[in-house]
């Protein structure tokens, strides 16, 4: 099949373009790929990735890619347009599904998203993933290889382009459709879906690089910083209201325990049940005040009030107390800082809400940035001997149970496991950062399968990163502290700790 016509049918099936658009979209195709001559180059099969790469490798070689300043992101991004529908289309056919059902809008969403390149499906495959059973349940433990990394040549030139605010941030609305720059993404085929959170204007998407299933964020449409309090609580409950087979949750709004984007409000959520969700109750809580409310801590390596209620408002009213009391609550014996000297606030939660059994089911995870000379990364970061597995933010994703853990550890834990293994014997062989760690795993190792083996050492360390990240640990001391806080929780609120609950 002519490579023309392939890509007409493709656009042509999208919903973007109908059979009259053929011709138009042949030339727009000749002038994006900078030559008239098409006709000879044919491809086996219609497949988009086929497509792709035939056409990127064709405005590589005959310099279109230079003559328009472009990167090959760029690049694909824009041939990827043709293949999407315009916004308002992409609109009016996603509320047309959700009078459906929600379950049906979002699945459409999701299909059209990865079948015009937005999603990389084929770059998100390249991801090892593996499940580690621990003591709390089972974790997810995946290390992303996904995002593909930058040419040295494109890095250079990034420092050279000019620098524009536009878009302010990755998050911003102004994304939709623009074509990217050397130190921007490319989302020429990117589609956003409008929806009213709250009196405001909100728009969903997904991630393009997904972490799990339907990885789905939700973003103001003003450009405006992450705050944790009862409004962004309930605007987490409403999206589940309004999506009830996807979680919703937001990373924390301080450094170091928050996400990598703090100036754009925005939650995430999806249609993946992650580790958290499945964590066992541990301690009852008794809400004098909140009559229908049911509350617990849960067994889990962070500490985690699990609220559950058919009102949105009872658990707004419930968690902001809860916050409120948190942002003020200091424990020495303990270490956990609500402020430092200079008045800065050092306490924040990180929220998830989910529908189960036809109410909310809201999780308030505690915690703390503040950092002593001991641990200048943050008391409850994880802790320099767990940083060559993971040294940044502990966010929202990783709080549930799913480590995303860095690309360079493919080729460093492959070193590792060629020394424990005794296929090389020099230790200098493996990173620096990894060698005493590698030495541990090569005194212990006795041999059998070596895969599983490093699996499990991995997994554990990933254990290490959320009990670092816990603020009330999960030993005798520690459930002590957290019964405290409990306790001065219902001083201030009505709330009591109750029994264990067996």
């Amino acid at each position: 099949m002519m490579i023309t016509e392939a890509f007409a049918n493709l656009a042509i099936n999208s919903g973007a373009y109908d059979v009259l658009d053929t011709i138009y979209l042949t030339n727009q195709l000749r002038r994006l790929v900078g030559q008239d001559e098409l006709s000879d180059i044919t491809v086996a099969d219609a497949n988009l990735y086929t497509m792709i790469d035939t056409l990127t490798a064709l405005a590589e070689s005959n310099g279109q890619l230079t003559r328009l300043g472009w990167t090959k992101d760029m690049f694909e991004a824009a041939l990827c347009d043709y293949l999407t529908p315009a916004p308002s289309v992409v609109n009016r056919k996603f509320a047309e599904n959700y009078q459906l059902s929600p379950q049906q809008a979002t699945a459409a969403f999701f299909k059209s998203s990865y079948e015009n390149d937005y999603i990389k499906m084929r770059q998100i495959a390249k991801n090892r993933v593996f499940v580690h059973p621990s003591v709390y349940g089972d974790l997810t433990i995946s290390i992303n290889l996904s995002k593909p990394e930058k040419d040295p040549k494109e890095i250079a030139a990034a420092k050279q382009a000019p620098q524009t605010n536009f878009p302010t941030c990755q998050l911003c609305m102004e994304n939709e459709g623009y074509l990217g720059r050397l130190n921007h993404p490319a989302r020429s085929n990117h589609r956003i879906i409008r929806f009213t959170l709250d009196g405001e204007a909100w728009g969903f998407q997904y991630s393009p690089y997904a972490y799990y299933q339907e990885h789905a964020i939700y973003l103001n449409e003003r450009h405006q910083p992450m705050v944790i309090n009862g409004a962004a609580i309930r605007k987490i409950l409403l999206i589940v209201e309004k999506f009830p087979h996807y979680f919703a949750g937001s990373n924390a709004d301080l450094p170091i325990v928050g996400g990598s984007i703090l100036t754009h409000e925005h939650f995430q959520g999806g249609g993946e049940k992650l580790p958290m969700s499945f964590a066992q109750t541990d301690k009852l809580v008794k809400l004098e005040k909140f009559k229908t409310l049911q509350a617990a801590t849960l067994k889990w390596p962070m500490s985690v009030i699990r609220l559950i209620s058919a009102s949105i408002e009872e658990l707004v009213a419930a968690s902001s107390e809860i916050l409120a009391a948190w942002d003020a609550y200091s424990d020495a014996a303990v270490d956990v800082l609500a402020h430092g000297l200079d008045g800065e606030r050092h306490h924040t939660i990180t929220p998830i809400a989910r529908m189960r059994a036809g109410k909310f089911e809201l999780d308030l995870v505690l915690r703390d940035n503040h950092t002593t000379s001991s641990f200048p990364d943050g008391v409850f970061h994880p802790h320099q001997d767990v940083q060559h597995i993971k040294k940044e933010n502990i966010g929202l994703i990783e709080v549930m149970g799913l480590a995303i853990l860095p690309a360079r550890l493919k080729t460093e834990l492959a070193a590792v496991k060629a020394y424990v293994s005794g296929q090389v014997t020099q230790l200098t062989d493996v990173a620096v950062y990894h060698q005493a760690w590698a030495s541990e795993l090569k005194l212990a190792y006795t041999g059998g399968d070596i895969d599983h083996y490093l699996n499990t050492a991995l997994g554990r360390k990933f254990e290490r990163v959320l009990e670092d990240a816990g603020v009330f640990k999960r030993d005798d001391q520690g459930q002590a502290a957290f019964a405290r806080f409990l306790t001065k929780l219902s001083e201030t609120s009505g709330i009591k700790q109750g029994k264990l609950n067996h």
